[in-house]
């Protein structure tokens, strides 16, 4: 994330970072951000993330990346949110996670209704588009500073 963040403040854009005490002390925080937010929890961070988000993307990443998608999807599909949400398929990195979970629409474990909640793309221009068609972002202010 700090790669993202740098490039972003060198763009000329404002970088938001919420990130929990426990993970500052090990020398974690980006000091550079716009704004820095310590929180007491990792839960804190998510909650405070979801309230100020417009839209939640996914790029490429571990397992927090994986586990923070799935919180926001499980929450759109609950009805606590209706923000978009989307995927960067990057370089195909996610191909497989993507054919896993139309094996689960096959399968019958994931309905079509919830993977009409997740769009992805491989072009983050068609991706963005499409968030801000789904009502996500502010079309003018997010894709001109790209």
């Amino acid at each position: 994330m700090g790669i993202v963040a740098d490039a972003a403040l060198q763009s000329g854009a404002r970088v938001v970072g919420v990130i929990p005490k426990a993970l500052v002390e090990k020398e974690w925080a980006h000091r550079g951000c716009t704004e820095l937010h310590i929180v007491d929890t990792m839960h804190d961070r998510k909650r405070m993330m979801a309230e100020r988000a417009d839209t939640f993307l996914a790029l490429p990443g571990g397992i927090g990346t994986f586990e923070e998608l799935f919180e926001v999807w499980t929450w759109r599909q609950l009805g606590y949110h209706d923000k978009p949400i989307g995927i960067l398929n990057i370089a195909g990195y996610y191909d497989r996670l993507l054919d896993f979970l139309a094996s689960s629409v096959t399968e019958q474990f994931l309905g079509d209704w919830q993977m009409a909640l997740v769009r992805s793309s491989d072009k983050y221009q068609v991706l963005l588009e499409d968030l801000v068609q789904a009502g996500g972002m502010a079309p003018a202010a997010t894709l001109d500073q790209i």
